[in-house]
């Protein structure tokens, strides 16, 4: 008696340990992913107004030394084209938070660390103790463009021989 007893207490028990997961699975989940993407799109919109300040504040400094220079001195051009590279850093950040395949989402932080790369290289003072330091970033940023230009070379080619094959199916 006690056996059937013991029984149906372990059965109950997990039943209720049964449903409590499928509670979690199914509400909690959804609810955390809902909380989730209401993070992404006020963190993207955020993401947003500051890519506009960046843009106006570009386009004020353009103006301003225009304005004062007539034509732009070195310094002054290297600022416009370091703000430059710091906005398409931030548009590629921005773009990045629209991506839902991985694949695409891994290749456009490989091109974020291209520009990256690129603009500590512009900002970089060239000093003889630096020099070591240029040629690493150098060659890691043209590693980078060489593996992005491959990896954007074998994308079409994966994309051309899909199609084809959609082609072929759809002639049988």
């Amino acid at each position: 008696m006690e056996e059937k007893n013991n029984e149906k207490c372990n059965e109950n028990i997990s039943s209720k340990v049964f449903a409590f997961n499928e509670f979690l699975e199914g509400k909690v989940e959804k609810l955390l992913l809902n909380v989730l993407n209401i993070a992404r799109y006020v963190f993207i919109i955020m993401m947003i107004v500051y890519l506009g300040q960046c843009l106006i504040s570009l386009g004020y400094k353009m103006i301003s030394f225009t304005i004062s220079q007539g034509a732009l001195d070195f310094s002054s051009i290297k600022i416009i084209l370091t703000d430059g590279l710091f906005i398409l850093i931030v548009l590629a950040i921005v773009k990045t938070l629209f991506i839902q395949d991985g694949f695409d989402y891994a290749v456009t932080f490989l091109e974020i660390s291209f520009v990256v790369l690129v603009r500590k290289l512009i900002l970089l003072e060239t000093d003889p103790s630096e020099t070591l330091l240029l040629l690493v970033l150098g060659v890691t940023s043209a590693l980078f463009f060489i593996l992005i230009v491959y990896i954007k070379g074998m994308k079409h080619k994966w994309e051309r021989e899909k199609c084809e094959k959609c082609i072929k199916a759809g002639e049988k």
